[in-house]
């Protein structure tokens, strides 16, 4: 009779413990940091700085500055603005592309400082983004507006960056 008993005190007592490390396994479980997602190794920046804007960033503002416009002559007032779904998705995809290219300024050690240029990276999406927003209302003063806040932005950053 005594086995029987010292055989049950032993297994209740691994049962208790059983389930106290299932317990402590599921708590540690809990703060492990996730795994991230293994894929394929980021890609290594190619263009410099002086390509992302002669290539992305001065053709895309170019598209936004030209896409709203009013013209007074002799002739009288023109007014130019996109008229159809394509030429209005065009001004979007321009603006679209002067937000990734702020992005893509600061990173892959493009960012000349962590202080103004990241700000003045962030000026730039931020009003790339007022334009887009703009496109998709199909808005064109507030197409223009976003015009005049990317020329203040480039301006800004120009002033202080620009070489050669």
């Amino acid at each position: 009779m005594k086995i029987v008993n010292w055989l049950f005190v032993v297994s209740v007592a691994l049962f208790i413990s059983g389930i106290g490390f299932i317990i402590v396994g599921a708590r540690e479980a809990k703060k492990a940091p996730v795994a991230e997602v293994s894929g394929p190794p980021p890609a290594a920046p190619v263009a410099s700085t002086k390509q992302i804007m002669r290539g992305i960033v001065g053709p895309s503002a170019n598209v936004v500055f030209e896409s709203v416009s009013t013209t007074v002559s002799k002739a009288g007032i023109e007014e130019k603005q996109p008229k159809t779904d394509e030429e209005w998705a065009a001004v979007g995809s321009s603006a679209a592309a002067l937000i990734e290219s702020a992005n893509l300024l600061t990173i892959g050690g493009r960012a000349i400082d962590k202080g103004e240029w990241m700000t003045m990276s962030k000026a730039m999406a931020d009003a790339g983004m007022t334009a887009l927003k703009a496109t998709e209302k199909k808005d064109p003063q507030g197409v223009l507006a976003a015009g005049e806040a990317i020329n203040t932005t480039c301006d800004n950053c120009h002033r202080k960056y620009q070489r050669g």
